[in-house]
């Protein structure tokens, strides 16, 4: 993979890891494990079997908990932190920079990426709550799962694609979040 290709997959996992940061994490390991990519020299431990299996296992967790309600927040306040770490390593693990300084900068956009999708995710799982009760709350985290996966597919096969859809959804998502933010803002008024 050239250089071009190395950063719109980085973009499209950190994008990624910004609805679902362990089943990115998880797919690169096994990606890794696989010898389907190769991670520079300091993210190798990607590809180990233990990484592997300990990353397959937290992402089948965190699948299943983001479904069940008040849960599901508590998961993703605890993913405030894990997201954009997972958005780091992604980008560690996944692009080979020219020098160290600018995969650490890179490993800074990856994680403040991960971490501002995090953020326009929970505004718009805000006013599911609000408007459902959180009952809608599980069928927002199908529809995230089957976007992560379709994302991640997309990403290992066509990775310009994959960048470009992430830009989509970014822009989507800001949308969703605008209008999510309003209308709470409008059932919080005093009438």
């Amino acid at each position: 993979m050239d250089a071009a290709a190395q950063y719109a997959f980085a973009y499209a996992l950190t994008t990624t890891a910004g609805v679902r940061s362990l089943l990115a994490l998880a797919a690169v390991a096994v990606a890794a494990h696989l010898h389907w990519m190769h991670p520079p020299a300091g993210f190798v431990w990607l590809g180990s079997a233990t990484a592997m299996w300990i990353l397959i296992g937290v992402a089948v967790v965190e699948l299943l908990a983001d479904k069940v309600p008040v849960l599901d927040h508590a998961v993703h306040f605890v993913q405030i932190a894990g997201k954009p770490a997972a958005g780091a390593i992604l980008v560690g693990g996944s692009v080979h920079a020219q020098s160290h300084e600018l995969l650490i900068g890179l490993m800074v956009l990856g994680a403040l990426n991960a971490l501002g999708i995090h953020a326009a995710i929970a505004s718009v799982r805000g006013a599911s709550t609000m408007t459902t009760g959180g009952a809608g709350n599980p069928f927002v985290s199908v529809v995230e799962d089957a976007g992560a996966i379709g994302s991640l597919i997309i990403a290992f096969v066509a990775p310009f694609a994959a960048a470009l859809l992430a830009v989509a959804f970014t822009i989507a998502l800001i949308l969703l979040a605008r209008a999510a933010y309003h209308r709470m803002r409008a059932a919080r008024a005093p009438t």
